[in-house]
């Protein structure tokens, strides 16, 4: 079985690429859902019907068969190495892992609302939640390029520091906004 964990890894691969390409855009197709109930009608009602259909396409034809793909093709990995699940980064990469499980189970719930018309986040609450994946993508990357080297304490500093400066980033585009609408 071990002839084939270039194929399976690169599977693996494939899909999580796919299922973070997902976990990116639904939450901007939210944010344009949230801006487009704040137009007049009939826009309002055009805007919603097309990025409803938008947002389920990008949900159940992308983000969720990528989700389960990435997962099956890493359990299959650990089948093929099991002996990876006695290392403390691999550890630390499913405790991320976790929390991307429930980032996306947290992105269907909003999902489900938006389908119905019960929006309850701003905007900008949902440019912020957005960064949760790019947070994730982060830690796991550096967690399985750096494995052993990785010093924890630098790495928690350089999460909380991409953390501040994603928000940051946020702040400005706001303001840059509020001046140009256009923007």
């Amino acid at each position: 079985m071990t002839e084939y964990y270039n194929y399976i890894k690169s599977l693996h691969l494939i899909f999580v690429i796919t299922w973070f390409a997902g976990l990116f855009y639904i939450p901007r197709l939210f944010i344009y859902h949230i801006e487009a109930n704040l137009k007049p009608s009939p826009e309002k009602e055009i805007l919603s019907k097309q990025l409803k259909l938008m947002t389920k396409r990008l949900w159940f034809i992308i983000t969720w068969p990528s989700a389960v793909l990435a997962i099956f093709f890493a359990i299959w990995l650990l089948v093929i190495y099991p002996g990876w699940l006695t290392q403390p980064w691999m550890h630390v990469k499913l405790g991320f892992v976790l929390l991307l499980i429930l980032y996306h189970l947290k992105n269907h719930q909003i999902f489900n609302r938006f389908q119905r018309d019960d929006i309850r986040y701003t905007s900008n609450y949902m440019r912020m939640w957005n960064e949760g994946a790019t947070l994730i993508l982060f830690a796991i990357v550096f967690l399985v390029m750096l494995k052993h080297t990785f010093n924890w304490i630098f790495g928690v500093v350089g999460i909380i520091v991409l953390g501040i400066l994603l928000m940051l980033g946020i702040k400005l585009y706001k303001r840059i906004r509020n001046k140009n609408p256009e923007a």
